[in-house]
């Protein structure tokens, strides 16, 4: 998770200077996660400029309404009655000739601020945009996270917010929300105005009762149940995740797949009766919290090496038929059930 934390750390540097005052003239603000970008962006804006200036100096566009020409002439505009003009290209991605900009950012003015804001793309570090705004201004580049890396992101943020979140909360709140990061900061700002006044911590029923998900009927609780072989309550929550609106067996699939995966890895560790050290579990079970590693010996009790293998082929067997391949007239809701029926019987 170093990237994410780099980003974060980054972004609140960043923020700190352009709240006391401290621009850069340009920002290139980029990545496949827009959390830290848009926070960037949003800081620039809200900080630029007083009220009355905005009216005269602040241009923002998109990037598939203009032109590099276009920017370089209104960046290359003096402020009218203030110290600086603030120019922003949001969606900069979709500009046809964005590596036109890098003219501009050979040598940008210091009364504007450039803000090149891409969402969901970077740009080519290879060329002479990246090179200039890397000399010339501020990179910012935010990079997404994998799914099993949330969990841990989710509680740094929590802290951050003065909050700490249980290690199933945190879970819980993963699966609902994926690796979108600004769907968890919304979530939590609703969360923040029901808990009671002085709470600091948050539990798996505050998710259920905000966000909308079951804890009972999630993900979450169907690895922990296939874990510990519990048939009955792992074909339940199979059924009835199946039969949600919302459900994609693909996701499902994903997340299963990585819950193998880590018992594979923690079961080839411990072979032959092997006691690793916490440093070797913590790398086997990359970006699980402490909390839930005794589960993870009763998986590999369940599901030594060779079956751990198995599982693994045949999750791939699942993860083709869940894209459409084979599956005959199954829906993906049967497909799930029959692929659980088939992990316990490994």
């Amino acid at each position: 998770m170093k990237e994410s934390v780099n980003a974060a750390s980054r972004c609140r540097e960043l923020i700190d200077k352009i709240k006391a005052g401290e621009f850069s003239p340009i920002y290139l603000l980029m990545g496949d996660e827009p959390y830290y970008p848009d926070r960037v962006c949003d800081a620039v804006i809200e900080n630029a400029l007083d009220e009355f200036s905005r009216d005269f100096n602040e241009t923002i566009c998109y990037g598939a309404d203009v032109s590099a020409d276009t920017v370089i002439t209104a960046a290359r505009r003096f402020p009218m009655m203030a110290d600086r003009q603030l120019v922003v290209v949001k969606d900069a991605q979709a500009m046809s000739d964005l590596e036109g900009l890098s003219v501009y950012c050979e040598a940008p003015l210091d009364s504007t601020i450039l803000v090149i804001l891409m969402r969901g793309a970077s740009a080519d570090k290879r060329k002479a945009l990246y090179k200039q705004c890397v000399k010339n201004g501020v990179v910012l580049e935010s990079n997404a996270l994998r799914d099993y890396e949330m969990p841990g992101w989710i509680s740094n943020y929590y802290s951050s917010r003065g909050l700490e979140i249980s290690p199933e909360a945190a879970a819980l709140l993963a699966e609902y929300a994926g690796t979108d990061m600004s769907k968890i900061a919304v979530e939590t700002d609703k969360l923040l105005k029901s808990l009671p006044d002085g709470a600091k911590r948050v539990e798996p029923a505050d998710i259920e009762r905000n966000v909308g998900i079951s804890r009972e009927y999630s993900i979450f609780e169907l690895t922990k149940e296939l874990s510990f072989r519990n048939a009955p309550k792992a074909i339940t929550i199979a059924t009835r995740l199946g039969e949600s609106p919302r459900f994609a067996m693909p996701m499902a699939v994903s997340a299963i797949f990585t819950h193998f995966s880590r018992i594979l890895r923690y079961a080839a560790l411990k072979e032959g009766g092997r006691r690793p050290d916490r440093t070797e579990i913590a790398a086997a079970l990359q970006g699980v919290n402490p909390y839930f590693w005794k589960e993870y010996d009763a998986a590999v009790a369940n599901y030594p090496v060779r079956k751990a293998m198995a599982a693994i082929s045949l999750l791939c067997d699942y993860d083709y038929k869940g894209k459409g391949g084979d599956a005959g007239e199954a829906t993906p809701g049967e497909l799930l059930v029959e692929l659980v029926l088939r992990l316990l019987n490994l």
